[in-house]
């Protein structure tokens, strides 16, 4: 049986263990009713659950020389990167940018994982990765890990990672817990993991415009390469027939723009998303009358037109705001003016003592991560931030926050992702739990993914799941160094 298989079946009968095992606690203890799932819930003592959105890097990437973590010393060698015929490369291929070839790095580097701050250092910005659905799953090849540099237009730079000894992450991780299996909800690029994180859900454009549609090759299940497409990603990155965001069958794959601009100084471009109208966790929330916000950075200077997005210096993305996609917060709705804010609220909110019961935090773009437009070493410099007031606020001591990226923003990671439906889960991503309850320097292994985000504000708050897949996820509860046994108590 191949690694990949064996990795997959592990983590489902581990989780399926799990779940077996949280089942009987109620004939092992003699307990029943709904008093009693309220004494079980791990999360009792939790008041405020923050969520902190990054950007963009794998595991290996950034934790990949972590002690005791599943990174780059267990058996990333294994793990060669092919060519588009299916044999290991000789030497990477060229690192590529906007520009063409990236003179910053060597032009010849080994077919093996490499440091990139040995070229260059964590705070200046690398080139863009291919990060998008179809790739990725041609990426991960069925658990092989093995075609990231193929399939992607940056070449060699998908196997870089970074020495993260000097990283406030690092620190962090060292003082609380570290998730070394957490993968990312949904293949492919940030827009669709943003919705993923609020409805565990993919997208929907029900008769979309056939120049939408994506050109699936049907002997693959990918996209269709077109006849000029290189023979080698050693001469470069391969061209399609037909990228398009949405799928024959009407889901959205790919970055959209909302149904209306965020901003006045911007007009509809192309189409639109329609309105969605699945339901969200903050419609959840609403119904049980747990209070919620989604913080933005630079989501103000939008809303007045002092900024635009994907410009400099601010560099904001609209498609990192799903809760624009739906119809429940569309312009001029009351849902809209009350949960979705700046993020100067977050940080009055934290110093005051006053944030909702849940609290999702979005940096813009500069401090976001992201390759191309942001660096690590900024990014990481303001989590630190973000994570030091939070710690600071007098509503630190029940707090739960959980740092996590969006995705892998295309960089290779060598552990196989469990194999759940047709959309994910994707890649390894760093994540953190933090929290006065968090066991201390723990790594822990748990199967995770980004609906486990989900899962546990449902367990804390008693909501119903919004999908299959939140239902099914494991929750963070392993993270926390103690079980609660007094009824939860619901931060209104």
């Amino acid at each position: 049986m191949d690694r990949s298989r064996v990795w997959t079946q592990a983590r489902i009968s581990t989780r399926s263990r799990i779940f077996a095992g949280t089942a009987l606690l109620p004939l092992l203890f003699g307990l029943s009713g709904p008093a009693t799932a309220e004494a079980r819930n791990p999360f009792a003592d939790i008041g405020h659950i923050v969520v902190i959105y990054t950007e963009n890097r794998s595991f290996d990437n950034v934790f990949g020389l972590y002690p005791g973590a599943d990174g780059l010393g267990i058996g990333a060698d294994r793990f060669a990167q092919v060519d588009v015929d299916g044999r290991p490369f000789g030497e990477l291929p060229p690192i590529r940018g906007e520009k063409g070839v990236d003179a910053r790095f060597p032009a010849v580097l080994p077919n093996a994982p490499f440091a990139i701050d040995a070229f260059l250092p964590n705070a200046e910005k690398t080139p863009d990765l291919t990060h998008d659905f179809f790739q990725e799953k041609e990426q991960i090849d069925g658990g092989k890990m093995d075609r990231f540099a193929a399939v992607s237009g940056a070449g060699g730079l998908v196997m870089g990672y970074y020495d993260g000894r000097s990283l406030a992450q690092w620190r962090l991780a060292q003082e609380f817990t570290l998730a070394d299996h957490f993968f990312h909800g949904f293949f492919g690029g940030s827009f669709v993991n943003h919705m993923f994180l609020v409805c565990a859900c993919a997208p929907t454009f029900p008769s979309a415009p056939p120049s939408l549609i994506a050109e699936v090759d049907e002997a693959t299940g990918l996209l269709a390469r077109a006849p000029d497409s290189p023979k080698s990603a050693r001469i470069g990155p391969p061209r399609y027939k037909k990228s398009g965001p949405v799928t024959s069958d009407g889901f959205v794959i790919s970055t959209m723009q909302p149904p209306t601009p965020l901003s006045p100084l911007e007009s509809p471009s192309g189409v639109g998303l329609p309105p969605q109208t699945q339901p969200t966790i903050g419609d959840r929330l609403s119904e049980q009358g747990v209070s919620w916000a989604w913080y933005a950075g630079g989501w103000n200077d939008m809303r007045a037109g002092r900024i635009r997005q994907r410009e400099a210096p601010e560099y904001f993305q609209t498609h990192h705001q799903p809760f624009l996609y739906f119809a429940n917060f569309a312009p001029g709705t009351p849902a809209r003016e009350q949960h979705l804010k700046d993020a100067d609220d977050f940080f009055a909110a934290a110093e005051a003592g006053t944030l909702p019961a849940v609290s999702f935090y979005k940096p813009v773009g500069k401090f976001n991560e992201h390759p191309n437009y942001a660096d690590l070493k900024t990014g990481d410099a303001h989590l630190a931030d973000v994570v030091a007031r939070l710690r600071r606020s007098p509503n630190w001591k029940d707090m739960l926050v959980i740092v996590t990226a969006d995705e892998n923003g295309g960089a290779w990671d060598h552990v196989a992702p469990p194999q759940i439906d047709r959309f994910g889960p994707g890649t390894r991503v760093p994540t953190l739990i933090l929290s006065p309850f968090a066991k201390k320097g723990f790594v822990d292994h748990t199967s995770y993914d980004t609906s486990s985000i989900l899962a546990t504000i449902e367990t804390r708050f008693g909501l119903a799941p919004l999908t299959a897949r939140d239902k099914g996820a494991a929750d963070l509860r392993n993270a926390l160094d103690s079980v609660a046994s007094e009824p939860a108590r619901a931060a209104r």
